[in-house]
């Protein structure tokens, strides 16, 4: 394969992460880039942290051996918001996380009510109390944890059909009203979400500014390691792993041509 820059490894626990790589892939054109799903362990929110820790960094090890990347984006809160301490640790690589946008959203909000729509896990995390503490603002931060939007996400990405009652029941508790206020900004905090970005928008009781983190992590990418160069005409190939060594399916595959990823070759992620 042609060597045409960085390479870049964009990792996630299924195939939310893909709407980070296409803001990324975008910034820089001429990297190489390997998007991995642990889809064997998907969703993370089955796993205790402790268990979910031993579970990412071992997927890392291998992975860092296998393809020797030069920087690697953790498209997945759940995990950044756990693991990217003892990852940063471990390796002396770059790592870039993806965690809840609150600081944006509570600067851009003028009604200063916020919700973070996340997983589980990624919403009763000191880390995510942490943030809504030092960036708050002032806002009144509802946090919503979603037990299956995640999974709604992934299948209606793979072309299931996913009920819009299913959809509006996990976002309900986003939408708080007040008197003379009501909810104006959701954060987005799992990457999976954006993918249902148009039924969201649909289905939300008022209009809201869903915040995507996905642009703000293409700038750090940037910010670390510079601009395309002038030269850079497309993106290199940019292949997918699973590490269950899952066998894309028709639609599936067209999917992932669609953001730019070829499912070939078809094998476990080297190392895991």
């Amino acid at each position: 394969m042609q060597d045409r820059g960085p390479t870049i490894l964009v990792f996630d626990s299924g195939l939310g992460g893909l709407t980070v790589f296409r803001e990324v892939a975008a910034a820089r054109p001429d990297a190489h880039y390997l998007y991995v799903a642990d889809d064997a362990a998907f969703p993370y929110g089955r796993f205790s942290d402790r268990d979910l820790s031993d579970r990412v960094s071992k997927v890392m090890f291998g992975l860092i051996n296998a393809h020797q990347p030069e920087l690697i984006v953790i498209a997945c809160n759940t995990a950044s918001t756990l693991v990217l301490p003892e990852l940063r640790r471990n390796f002396s690589i770059s790592f870039i996380g993806t965690v809840p946008a609150i600081k944006p959203a509570c600067a851009a909000s003028q009604s200063k009510l916020v919700s973070v729509l996340g997983t589980e896990g990624t919403v009763q995390r000191e880390y995510t109390r942490a943030l809504i503490r030092d960036f708050g603002r002032g806002c009144d931060v509802t946090l919503v944890g979603s037990k299956t939007l995640a999974v709604l996400a992934e299948a209606h990405l793979r072309g299931e059909m996913v009920d819009d009652s299913a959809i509006a029941a996990e976002i309900a508790p986003c939408f708080v009203a007040k008197p003379g206020a009501r909810t104006d900004t959701v954060v987005l905090a799992c990457t999976h979400y954006p993918l249902l970005l148009d039924r969201l928008r649909a289905l939300a009781p008022w209009p809201v500014n869903f915040v995507d983190p996905a642009p703000a992590i293409a700038r750090r990418v940037v910010d670390l390691i510079g601009p395309a160069p002038d030269s850079a005409t497309g993106p290199a190939e940019a292949l997918i792993h699973f590490t269950s060594g899952c066998r894309t399916g028709e639609a599936l595959t067209a999917v992932l041509t669609s953001f730019g990823i070829s499912d070939r070759p078809r094998r476990p992620a080297a190392g895991v």
